[in-house]
């Protein structure tokens, strides 16, 4: 977990963090908007329809927000990807597990 001091969480930072005044979260959620936004004008993904765009090289690893670094992944997929401590993906392993289900 990404707020854990002494093995403990540390409430009053994730709730800093939860709390869109966070400079890096605003910017964060504004890129994944502006992604979701340019493939539903695309008509890549539309609401309600189960899907979520992805970055095929997350921005936390120094991906880019364009449209060569997006794809179309189930939610369920997009949300299962291990973590670091600090938050960011240990692995960008989606795709293959998508794959499988197929």
């Amino acid at each position: 977990m990404p707020f854990m001091k002494n093995g403990k969480r540390d409430y009053k930072k994730e709730k800093a963090w939860e709390d869109n005044t966070h400079p890096q979260r605003v910017k964060e959620r504004a890129e994944r908007n502006k992604a979701r936004s340019e493939m539903e004008k695309a008509g890549k993904v539309h609401k309600g329809d189960g899907k979520a765009v992805d970055h095929i090289k997350p921005l936390s690893k120094g991906g880019s927000n364009t449209k060569d670094n997006f794809r179309i992944v189930p939610e369920k997929i997009n949300d299962s990807f291990s973590r670091n401590k600090d938050g960011s993906l240990k692995k960008n392993d989606g795709a293959a597990r998508a794959r499988k289900k197929k």
